[in-house]
């Protein structure tokens, strides 16, 4: 089963909670506020309110992003270790508000661990190289503008995006680099919409075509029609 939908059901099932539960959408059902955790130990808020949002707009942009976004970095990593990048995207994303906002003001939302997937695909990108330039251009002015509305627009945390964005990005540097069950290294490369090239995961790369070499270097990607 694919996570990307599992964690799009969940974010709008929680919306739906919130909307018909506890007095409604502006009811406190898990938001993430910094004196709350810090003064009462209520660290669960990370994650709860990682799975509310303010408004139908606020779910919906956030979902869609997801869905781009998280269709990529499975494809990419796997399902379990993007599953490792979301938590962290999302732990990271939460205690960057704890530390860095204001105590009283609430945050919600998923675009924490939104951004974490965008510093993963990134994390990519640098890892591939030469190959890996087309990634990070897919997916680079999106984030620009993405960072711009951050740091222009009233209302939006900025600590929780940087956090999602630096810990998504330093989680997908790392498991990258870890050894899979399969290879010594894994292979990954989301291919281009004008490619028909397979995709090559994490936890599952493809056998090596009619012309590729046996024991290619670890960490490159190589397309079986050269």
């Amino acid at each position: 089963m694919k996570l990307t939908p599992v964690l799009i059901a969940a974010n709008v099932v929680a919306f739906l909670w919130q909307l018909t539960t506890l007095g409604g959408i502006d009811y406190d059902h898990g938001w993430l506020v910094p004196a709350a955790v810090l003064q009462h130990g209520e660290w669960w808020r990370i994650f709860s309110s990682a799975f509310l949002h303010g408004s139908i707009p606020h779910i919906g942009l956030n979902m869609l992003a997801l869905y781009f976004l998280g269709t990529d970095v499975e494809r990419v990593y796997g399902t379990l270790r993007y599953a490792l990048i979301y938590l962290l995207a999302t732990i990271g994303s939460g205690l960057a508000v704890v530390y860095f906002s204001a105590p009283d003001v609430p945050t919600l939302g998923a675009s924490g661990a939104i951004f974490g997937l965008f510093g993963a695909i990134v994390a990519v990108g640098i890892r591939l190289g030469a190959r890996g330039r087309s990634l990070i251009g897919r997916v680079l002015p999106i984030l620009a503008i993405n960072l711009v509305f951050t740091f222009s627009v009233p209302g939006i945390s900025a600590a929780a995006h940087v956090g999602g964005l630096i810990t998504g990005f330093l989680a997908g540097l790392v498991l990258f680099m870890l050894p899979s069950r399969q290879r010594d290294y894994a292979y990954a490369y989301v291919a281009g919409p004008a490619q028909a090239a397979p995709v090559e995961t994490i936890e599952q790369p493809p056998e090596a075509g009619p012309h590729e070499e046996p024991d290619a270097a670890p960490l490159e990607v190589r397309d079986p029609r050269e």
